[in-house]
């Protein structure tokens, strides 16, 4: 169980690195999102930003459902990590 746990928080923390990137990548406008390695971020952020950006739309051109989703994610990992800690 300890192993599996460890292996969730290592793939929360990837994916708010990867998170981190697309959120400071939307900075550049002349970013090409159709290019790789764009296409294969926005892949795999889209969808979980997508769900926050549904409770939270764009208020005057600034989008802040990123916040609300890395506050979801280390929340999660905050609490994960706790219980491994707890075992």
């Amino acid at each position: 169980m300890d192993v599996i746990l460890q292996t969730v928080l290592s793939f929360i923390s990837i994916y708010l690195a990867l998170l981190f990137i697309r959120v400071l990548l939307t900075w550049f406008p002349n970013i090409n999102w159709s290019n790789q390695p764009f296409t294969a971020l926005s892949q795999v952020t889209d969808p979980y930003l997508n769900v926050f950006r549904s409770i939270i739309p764009p208020m005057g051109g600034m989008d802040f459902s990123p916040m609300l989703a890395f506050l979801v994610l280390s929340l999660l990992q905050r609490t994960l990590a706790s219980a491994i800690g707890g075992f």
